[in-house]
């Protein structure tokens, strides 16, 4: 049933400039979809890798421990233990070659430096996305209230030229304009929304991710294996 209120008579009346926003928007709602989804679906397979912690503490062997993990491209935990191990090895190679590294650098030192610049890699994955949300979240609004006072604009020079302004005339154009903002929002709130959500469960993740950093300095400092709760 065709009506003159609504999306498609808003594409059909309006301009390329109100076409443009329209397809901005459009575009802003579908990539912010597509991150929202591919990343809580990240975030819940990350969850479930928490688990293989206990496998891995309570292996006979480092190596053992490493081979406990699962998804070994995509497992930050995987990603931390293996590149604290490939540094423990070649701070010992170095020093047996090269004395000089002990002086000026320290085992301890090298060891919490190197498990810091791990994580701060797998921070950076984490951090995929979210410039696009906030930006989208913040956006969104002005771009629907732009393309809203751009329709109240053209319809009323359509009113001024037609030399009449009666309520049927009126409502059609001022309607379609006032979708603008409604989609400006629609595209905001799940961005929004998204964001807060995401960066907080990146937090939580993080926050295990350094526990389980300081767990391995102190395991290849000390020698001593540290339990999972411990």
């Amino acid at each position: 049933m065709n009506t003159p209120f609504g999306l498609a008579n808003l594409w059909l009346e309006g301009d390329a400039i109100t076409r443009f926003l329209a397809l901005a928007l459009l575009f802003c709602s579908i990539v912010t979809w597509v991150i929202l989804l591919s990343r809580f679906w990240d975030l819940r397979n990350l969850r479930k890798l928490k688990s293989e912690l206990d496998q891995f503490w309570r292996a006979t062997s480092y190596d053992q421990g490493l081979n406990a993990f699962t998804s070994h491209a995509s497992n930050p935990y995987y990603q931390i233990a293996r590149a604290a191990s490939s540094a423990s090895t070649h701070h010992q190679s170095q020093a047996t070659n090269h004395r000089e590294l002990l002086l000026t650098l320290n085992y301890s030192e090298w060891m919490a430096r190197s498990l810091k610049s791990s994580i701060d890699g797998v921070a950076a994955q984490l951090q995929k996305g979210l410039t696009f949300l906030g930006s989208t979240g913040a956006t969104s609004p002005f771009i629907g209230l732009f393309g809203t006072v751009w329709g109240i604009y053209h319809a009323l020079i359509a009113i001024s030229s037609s030399g009449s302004a009666q309520i049927d005339q009126v409502a059609g154009p001022i309607g379609e304009a006032l979708i603008m903002t409604a989609l400006g929002l629609a595209v905001a709130i799940p961005a929004v929304l998204g964001f807060n959500a995401i960066n907080r469960a990146n937090k939580l993740l993080l926050a295990d991710l350094n526990r389980f950093g300081n767990d391995l300095l102190a395991y290849f400092v000390t020698g001593a294996r540290i339990k999972s709760g411990e």
